[in-house]
């Protein structure tokens, strides 16, 4: 069987598998109907190549074994070329050409996004979450998904008594990214349920085995103590299944993950667009492996007769002629709902608690962030906070975790790996199976390695899945300059973030905004993005004695989307003509608080809370208040957030502007110098908020 017998696979979970005769037939049937799909899409390329895809052929065995050893309340995360497996768990012909065609009905994505892409959630399937385009990256969500369920059996809260497994496919070529090894350290550290299929066809796109990499998967998990592995010979039907149901089974008795290697053919196209005619040379020896005679050879070693196949072979073929004809007939989008599903919509929609109740007492920023975490672990069973070094031994390297994990335990406060891509990409796996992870990128220079999950899977999911899986994600990252941090330690990364759409992000600069924030953050069923600036967590930079503020009650909580007016400006400086606005967040709130002292009653501060949603309401209220506006931002100007704004409002208000729309912000350089001389020329400062200030009231 290849399986390996070390002691964690007992003889029990060795036993033969016994395959009965009605599987066997619709294993049979099924190998057919994926061979008929592929060939009735290559007859009607025309149509069919459209929109590009891929197929199954040559992959049937391992993928229909896989997809029938997937029980209802499974999870799973299937690579491109997966459409035997769907087929396997009982998706119809018909439902997938809708997506081949970009369809109305497509039931994954109602035509936005690629076949072999399911976002599934429905009654009896197993769920599968919405996949990128999956050439390794899905690892991470699935390990997440396991951790996820991991995390809810500890608590003792996951429903019923099945023991669901996570099954996430892979091309061979993929198990080269690192994203990869990341979702494999974290499967075998915490042991987690999850079966990894690799499915080896020693092909990657127009790259030999031998061009990338060094060993196969197989041996390469090797290296990860606690990942049990097994080959299968991924075209024999019967090897395969015995193969996948081994594997189901040793995961859902052990809770740990194995690895199955799996050597296929690639009969094929790599994709519609990638012809295989370009670039194979051993199509031919790949075409001896082709599971589907080695299948119907088995049959009839078993007592089939000729006359049974045939009848299966041609019932298969008139099915997926049938299903073709209807979906070529089936409706396209209604092109007015392009639109939707940007956000799942979030129940938190007006201000609510106390923001400054009787008896409260002052807090700095990073402890109202503390204590909105705490009150959210106890009142939420199904959270949870993770990232590096915030678990019991230091609490966060500002403490913003501190007591957390005395009080709550390691299953729910722990460490991570330096995995920048796997904190970020696991919260999609986490919110798909109920958990909800609460998780801290340490420095805001440090999420790089975190972009492509939050681009590829996190922005993506709710919108591709028409609001089957949003996914409920607060990410806490630390950000900006804070006196000789150095250019590791000191950057703005908002404008970059708001060029991911999908996402939302928001900007606290004082405790009290920090908690109500916090609680809507965490309750929104979007991925969020708290952007806590390191200066204002202690108020110890000079000017921002204001960051600290009276404690709101527990139950304070602030709509996302909502701007704040830090101080006003005099009517009577209003009504002459003599005032402006400065729209800031963050930083920009103290720097323009200590310039407006010059311009008594003159200056208006727009604190903007959160940049995505923007108040757009709210900022063009306050520029017609006074038909003068400065954008005022930590980030280098050049091409930034504010730079961006700052256009959007002059051509909003351009008929009603007394001056040009401003804007200030650092140095267009590519990092922040140590020295804290030079940190100083480099960023905004009080007094060069002051000079502008000046000019923009004088124009």
């Amino acid at each position: 069987m290849g399986v390996i017998k070390t002691k964690k696979i007992s003889k029990e979970e060795n036993k033969e598998i016994s395959i009965a005769k009605p599987l066997f037939e619709k294993a049979y049937r099924l190998m057919h109907t994926a061979m008929n799909m592929a060939q009735t899409y290559e007859e009607n390329k025309a149509i069919c190549s459209k929109y590009v895809h891929s197929t199954s052929r040559g992959h049937e065995a391992i993928q229909l074994a896989a997809g029938l050893s997937l029980e209802a309340h499974d999870f799973a995360a299937p690579y491109y070329r997966d459409e035997s497996i769907l087929l396997g768990i009982g998706m119809q012909p018909y439902e997938l050409m809708l997506q081949l065609m970009a369809k109305k009905d497509d039931p994954f994505s109602g035509g936005r996004t690629y076949y072999g892409h399911p976002s599934l959630k429905r009654e009896g399937f197993p769920t599968i979450p919405h996949q990128s385009s999956a050439t390794g990256m899905q690892a991470i969500p699935a390990t997440g998904m396991a951790h996820g369920i991991h995390y809810l059996e500890s608590q003792n809260l996951l429903k019923g008594n099945k023991n669901p497994v996570v099954l996430c496919s892979l091309g061979d070529g993929s198990v080269t990214e690192g994203e990869v090894s990341e979702a494999f350290q974290m499967a075998v550290l915490h042991k987690l349920p999850i079966v990894y299929l690799i499915q080896d066809n020693d092909w990657g796109i127009s790259a030999t085995g031998a061009e990338m990499r060094a060993m196969d998967a197989y041996d390469f998990v090797s290296g990860f103590t606690g990942m049990e592995r097994m080959r299968v010979d991924g075209s024999d039907f019967v090897n395969s299944y015995e193969g996948m149901q081994k594997a189901f089974q040793y995961v859902r008795e052990n809770r740990a993950p194995i690895l199955v290697h799996a050597k296929v053919p690639l009969l094929g196209h790599h994709t519609s667009g990638v012809r295989k005619e370009w670039y194979r040379g051993d199509f031919d020896e790949h075409l001896k492996s082709d599971p589907i005679p080695r299948l119907r050879k088995e049959l009839k070693k078993r007592g089939w007769k000729e006359a049974q196949l045939v009848k299966i072979e041609d019932e298969a073929l008139a099915f997926v002629q049938a299903e073709y004809a209807r979906a070529i007939n089936a409706d396209d989008p209604d092109i007015a709902t392009f639109m939707d599903h940007e956000f799942a919509p979030t129940p938190i929609t007006k201000e609510k608690g106390h923001r400054k109740p009787r008896g409260a007492e002052k807090v700095v920023m990073v402890d109202a962030a503390l204590h909105a975490v705490d009150d959210i672990l106890k009142t939420h069973p199904e959270s949870l906070f993770y990232g590096q070094d915030v678990g019991g031994t230091l609490g966060g390297v500002f403490r913003e975790a501190a007591t957390l994990a005395q009080k709550y335990g390691d299953d729910r406060i722990f460490n991570t790996p330096i995995q920048e891509a796997y904190i970020v990409g696991s919260t999609a796996g986490m919110s798909a199976v109920g958990a909800k992870a609460i998780v801290e990128i340490q420095f805001a220079d440090y999420i790089w390695p975190g972009i492509n999950q939050l681009v590829e899977e996190l922005s993506k999911s709710c919108y591709l899945s028409q609001g089957q899986f949003p996914i409920q994600s607060l990410i806490r990252v630390p950000i900006g300059a804070y006196g000789g941090g150095g250019p590791y330690h000191s950057g703005s990364i908002e404008s970059t973030l708001l060029n991911i759409r999908g996402i939302k992000v928001v900007y606290p600069s004082n405790a009290a905004d920090m908690k109500g924030l916090m609680k809507a953050a965490f309750h929104d069923p979007n991925p969020v993005v708290m952007l806590e600036h390191k200066g204002l967590y202690w108020s110890k930079v000079p000017g921002t004695e204001g960051a600290k503020t009276f404690e709101p009650d527990s139950d304070y909580i602030i709509p996302l989307g909502k701007s704040r007016i830090d101080q006003e400006a005099s009517e009577e400086a209003i009504e002459n003509g003599e005032s402006c606005v400065v729209i800031t967040y963050g930083m920009g709130v103290y720097w323009t608080r200590a310039a407006s002292k010059t311009f008594k009653g003159q200056v208006e501060i727009l604190d903007l809370r959160t940049l995505n949603p923007l108040d757009w309401e709210g900022v063009i209220a306050a520029v017609k208040r006074h038909n003068k506006a400065l954008v005022l931002t930590e980030e280098p100007l050049m091409n930034s957030f504010a730079e961006s704004l700052a256009g959007r409002i002059s051509k909003e208000c351009f008929q009603i502007l007394d001056a040009p729309v401003m804007t200030y912000g650092a140095a267009n350089l590519p990092a922040i110098p140590l020295n804290v001389d030079l940190e100083k020329q480099m960023l905004p400062t009080a007094e060069k908020v002051e000079g502008v200030l000046s000019e923009l009231l004088n124009y």
